[in-house]
C-alpha cells in the first residue's frame, strides 16, 4: 500500500507518528515484517503503543499478538482491564493472550515487595509467550516520566552509573536474554500520550492503585517530582540526560572490565581505574549469582586474599591478580579446648593446633605504639601473670578498642562477615577472672590497651598456619 494512502487512513497525528517511526528506524527497534509481542495493561501508556504499532503495521508487514498479564490484586477492576484489552484487540484484528498470576502469594514467598513479585510474574508470562509463538521481541511501553521516576527510585535506594543509567531502548529480557524488549515511546513525556488518546479517542483504564502514595514509586511521581519542578521546571528534561550521559559512561566501564577479565594477559588488577576495578568485581559476583552490594564490592576492590562471608557456609575471596572466587566451607566442629598460658617469664611460645603464639613482657611506660600485622600490645599489669586460650563460647563479650560498652562476641563476628563455620576456630585470649582482652582477627579489647600510665606491656605476635 502506498505510504500516502495509508497516512490518510491513519488516526493519530501524523506528525507525532511520523517521530516514533523515526526512532524505530533509527534505532533498529524493529525490522519489516517481524513479529512482536505488544505488552499491554490496559492503561493509557501501552493502550497508545498498541495504536501506534497498530497503525504503523499497514506500512512495515509486523505480525502483531498483544499479551495481557493480570495480577490478580484489583478484584473486579483486574479483570476489566483484561477484559478492555482484549476488545480492543479483537477489534483491531490482532490475536490476543491473557495470563495469570497471584502476585501477593509471589510476595510472600519470594520476600519481595508486590512491584518486584509482579514484575518477575509478568516478564515470565511475556517470554513464555514469546518462545512458544517463536516472537523475537516484546514492546513495553515505558516513557520519558517513567525514566524520571526511576532515576530518583534508584538514587534514593542507592545505585550506581548503570542504575542511574536507566532503562534503554531495548535490551534482553530479565527472563529470556534471547528474547528483546523494545521501548518506542522512551522518550515521549505522559502528557503527549494523554493528549495524543484524547485526539485518537483511545480508551483505555485508570489504575487506582497508582494514586496510593504508600507505594514508594508514586510517592516520588506525586510528591518529590511535583516539589523539584518548583526550583527546576525542566527537571523532566535534565534527568534523563545525566541518565543518558551516566549510561554511556557506564557501557565504556563495562567494555573495559569485560575486555580485561576476557584478556589471556591481564594487566595488574591494583593498577586499573577504580571504576573499571569495581565493575570487574561486579561482573564476577553476577557470575557466581551474588548480589553485588557496595560494601561487598568495596571490600573486596581493597582487600586480596580476605574471605568475606555472604552466607552461613560461603565465602568470597578475591587474589591479588583480580579474579574473585567462592567457596564452599564444611562445618567444623566446635573443640572447647582451654590452655593456660603463665606470663611469668620475660618471655614464651604456645601453640594451639596450628595456632602459634610468641608473647615478650617489656619494662617500657606510655602508650606509644605502631599495630603492625598479627602484632598486639596491652598493658602487661592488666592482664596479669595467668591467661586462658580458647576458643569462642556461646554468650562471650567483648569490648572492643574505642568501644563505650562490650557487645555480644557473635555480633561482632557477624558485623566482620566472620564466616558462621569459622568462628568456634578463632583463638580468644582471656584474663585469669573471665574476661575477654584479645580476639583473634579484631582488634584488642578497650579496658586492656596501652595508657600513660602503662608502665610495663605485654607484645603480643601469632600466626596460623
Amino acid at each position: 500500500m502506498d505510504r500516502r494512502e495509508v497516512s490518510r487512513r491513519l488516526a493519530l497525528p501524523q506528525r507525532w507518528l511520523g517521530l516514533i517511526e523515526h526512532h524505530i528506524l533509527e534505532k533498529k527497534l524493529l525490522c519489516d515484517g517481524q513479529k512482536i509481542l505488544v505488552a499491554v495493561s490496559g492503561g493509557l501508556d501501552s493502550m497508545v503503543l498498541l495504536r501506534v504499532l497498530s497503525e504503523l503495521t499497514s506500512l512495515h508487514r509486523w505480525k502483531l499478538t498483544v499479551a495481557h498479564f493480570n495480577h490478580q490484586i484489583r478484584g473486579r477492576a483486574a479483570n476489566a482491564d483484561e477484559r478492555l484489552v482484549r476488545e480492543t484487540a479483537q477489534s483491531l484484528k490482532i490475536p490476543f493472550v491473557a495470563g495469570r498470576g497471584n502476585v501477593r502469594v509471589a510476595a510472600r514467598r519470594d520476600g519481595v515487595s508486590l512491584e518486584m513479585a509482579g514484575r518477575k510474574l509478568r516478564h515470565e508470562f511475556f517470554a513464555a509467550t514469546a518462545r512458544r509463538n517463536r516472537i523475537p521481541t516484546i514492546a513495553l511501553a515505558h516513557h520519558a516520566d517513567d525514566q524520571v521516576e526511576l532515576f530518583f527510585l534508584r538514587l534514593l535506594r542507592g545505585t550506581g552509573g548503570q542504575g542511574i543509567s536507566g532503562m534503554k531502548w531495548a535490551n534482553p529480557s530479565p527472563a529470556d536474554r534471547a528474547i528483546r524488549l523494545v521501548r518506542p515511546l522512551l522518550d515521549q513525556p505522559k502528557s503527549a500520550l494523554r493528549k495524543i488518546a484524547r485526539a485518537a479517542e483511545i480508551p483505555f483504564s485508570e489504575d487506582a492503585t497508582n494514586a496510593q502514595v504508600e507505594i514508594e514509586r508514586n510517592r516520588i511521581r506525586h510528591v518529590l517530582i511535583p516539589a523539584l519542578k518548583k526550583f527546576s521546571p525542566a527537571i523532566t528534561e535534565t534527568v534523563p540526560r545525566l541518565m543518558e550521559l551516566a549510561g554511556a559512561e557506564a557501557e565504556a566501564i563495562g567494555d573495559l572490565a569485560e575486555r580485561w577479565l576476557a584478556s589471556k594477559r591481564r594487566a595488574g588488577f591494583t593498577k586499573l581505574p577504580v571504576a573499571v576495578q569495581r565493575r570487574v568485581i561486579q561482573l564476577q559476583l553476577h557470575a557466581l549469582k551474588e548480589t553485588p552490594t557496595f560494601d561487598l564490592v568495596e571490600s573486596l576492590r581493597l582487600k586480596a586474599g580476605v574471605r568475606i562471608a555472604i552466607a552461613n557456609d560461603r565465602v568470597v575471596a578475591r587474589d591479588a591478580a583480580g579474579i574473585v572466587r567462592a567457596i564452599q566451607i564444611e562445618e567444623k566442629t566446635f573443640n572447647p579446648l582451654h590452655t593456660e598460658v603463665l606470663l611469668k617469664e620475660a618471655s614464651g611460645r604456645e601453640q594451639i593446633e596450628v595456632f602459634y603464639l610468641h608473647w615478650k613482657i617489656e619494662a617500657r611506660a606510655g602508650a606509644e605504639f605502631t599495630p603492625r600485622p598479627n602484632v598486639e600490645c596491652f598493658d602487661a599489669d592488666r592482664v596479669g601473670t595467668r591467661i586462658w586460650l580458647r576458643h569462642w563460647n556461646a554468650g562471650d563479650r567483648f569490648q572492643p578498642i574505642g568501644a563505650a560498652s562490650s557487645r555480644k562476641l557473635q555480633d561482632l563476628f557477624t558485623n566482620a562477615k566472620v564466616p558462621r563455620s569459622e568462628r568456634h576456630q578463632r583463638i580468644v585470649a582471656t584474663t585469669s577472672k573471665g574476661e575477654l582482652f584479645w580476639v583473634e582477627g579484631l582488634r584488642i579489647a578497650e579496658p586492656f590497651k596501652l595508657r600513660t600510665s602503662t608502665v610495663r606491656r605485654l607484645k603480643w605476635q601469632w600466626r596460623r598456619d
